[in-house]
């Protein structure tokens, strides 16, 4: 068998992420009979069938799942590699840290003040994103550190955890239960929050506090998140059987960047220093 091109997996992953030939053509700028002719090729070349086609619908043998699979990763790790590479030979490439804002536990001011102390260090570039964006940056090569909560996916991914607190609920000051010292779960069945509100995009802090304000969402931030945005129209409410969240810094796992392991080490370093500090 002759090693497998980029192209084929670019081909076979569009194809097998829309089970359908003509959207998958469609979204690789191409016409579909030659699409299905380079499908009909890699499958010949493997000696497997990867999809199962119908007049109605196309689906996945196992061998396409599995193709999917790692396919996929294979794709993110070529395209990683080039946006490494760019980064790298930049004049000055800096140290590329991504979080969500304000998740970083009340840390990163000390974290990037010990972290500047070491000789490895160089400049550090913050790129804010969503909730789920940072995994994802990490693996294809958009960032070299990151703080985010767990759980996430971490395929191809180190990370340690910094911090475990609590969190707790937000909620509009004329809501009835913001007279309530404490909640729990049950309280709080059936109220929307911020993913109910769109599903297709993720609503920014300044709209979240607007729609809890206005009393059309609920909202469960972490401890941190609460104390630095206090509200007139907010109350902030513990909630007794609500998990509590843990912040890490995470880091690609082939990472060799003196950088990154300056940057973990003063995470760390400042995480159980807190910790000490708290006890």
């Amino acid at each position: 068998m002759s090693d497998l091109e980029v192209r084929q997996l670019r081909y076979f992953v569009a194809v097998a992420e829309e089970l359908h030939f003509g959207r998958a053509a469609e979204r690789l700028g191409m016409a579909q009979p030659p699409l299905s002719r380079a499908i009909r090729e890699l499958e010949r070349q493997l000696g497997v069938q990867l999809l199962v086609r119908t007049t109605r619908q196309v689906a996945l043998t196992p061998a396409g799942e599995v193709l999917l699979r790692d396919g996929r990763a294979a794709l993110d790790a070529v395209a990683a590699a080039g946006r490494r590479a760019q980064h790298a030979g930049t004049p000055e490439p800096g140290l590329r840290l991504t979080l969500k804002a304000d998740y970083d536990a009340g840390l990163l001011p000390q974290i990037l003040a010990l972290y500047e102390q070491d000789p490895a260090a160089i400049p550090v570039s913050v790129h804010l994103g969503g909730r789920n964006d940072q995994a994802p940056a990490l693996r294809q090569g958009r960032a070299d550190v990151a703080l985010f909560p767990a759980p996430f996916d971490d395929r191809d991914l180190d990370f340690e955890p910094l911090r475990t607190e609590p969190c707790v609920v937000a909620l509009a000051a004329t809501d009835p239960l913001a007279a309530r010292e404490t909640l729990c779960l049950a309280d709080l069945a059936g109220r929307p929050g911020p993913g109910d509100v769109d599903a297709r995009r993720q609503l920014d802090l300044a709209q979240i506090f607007s729609l809890v304000e206005l009393g059309k969402i609920v909202w469960f931030p972490p401890l941190s998140v609460s104390r630095r945005h206090a509200r007139p129209g907010i109350v902030y409410r513990p909630v007794r059987d609500l998990d509590p969240v843990t912040i890490t810094v995470a880091w690609p796992r082939e990472a060799r960047s003196p950088a990154v392991a300056a940057f973990v080490r003063a995470a760390t370093t400042v995480a159980s220093l807190e910790v000490a500090h708290a006890g």
